[in-house]
């Protein structure tokens, strides 16, 4: 099976993204080509600590409609990168607690936040963080949910989803767990999933 065909694969479970790494220490570092994706697909190139021209280039090279930064990048980076008419996506990891003060200078230079699962690795950790901690978050901003997130944790999820904290929870962002391979994802498993959420009356 070729990387593109995923690709087209994944397309056909019509998600609201997909994302490409161009992180070339990650194991899943995108070389190939993004096939012609279906109009309403968001594609998403994630970028860690990168430099302004790398991710210009990038964004210009395979059209792509959205920047996830997760590294250190700063405020004024992410107005930078938004100046490329790109959805900007700013990724902050959380363990047990998290000051969501820090959030505050990026509030206009962002359009969504991710709040991934604080570990050695930038992402691809393989594990959930408290998601309790949540419940202080005290923006208006729309953020996407990440860490871990797999077919075991469809429970969980449901029952997040039930609560107050999670009403500004746009996105579930499935990766590692979903995989038969890195990059390679289970098409099945991502099926099912999406049965689970929409069966109780969750769209994604």
């Amino acid at each position: 099976m070729t990387l593109d065909y995923n690709i087209s694969e994944v397309a056909s479970i019509e998600p609201e993204y997909i994302g490409f790494i161009f992180h070339e220490k990650s194991p899943r570092f995108f070389k190939g080509r993004i096939p012609n994706l279906p109009k309403h697909i968001i594609t998403v190139g994630v970028f860690v600590n990168a430099p302004f021209e790398y991710i210009k280039t990038t964004v210009n090279k395979h059209l792509l409609k959205s920047v996830q930064l997760h590294g250190e990048e700063s405020a004024e980076f992410c107005k930078k990168v938004k100046s490329l008419g790109v959805i900007v996506i700013k990724v902050f990891s959380i363990k047990n607690q998290f000051d969501f003060s820090v959030l505050e200078v990026y509030d206009s230079v962002c359009d969504y936040y991710l709040f991934d699962t604080k570990g050695k690795k930038y992402g691809g950790n393989g594990y959930t963080f408290n998601w309790n901690v949540l419940k202080k978050y005290p923006y208006s901003k729309p953020y996407f949910l990440s860490g871990g997130i797999g077919p075991k944790e469809i429970d969980s999820i449901l029952t997040f989803l039930k609560n107050p904290e999670s009403d500004l929870c746009c996105t579930l962002d499935l990766n590692s767990k979903f995989e038969t391979v890195s990059v390679l994802k289970d098409i099945k498993l991502l099926k099912i999933f999406k049965l689970q959420l929409n069966s109780n009356n969750y769209a994604v």
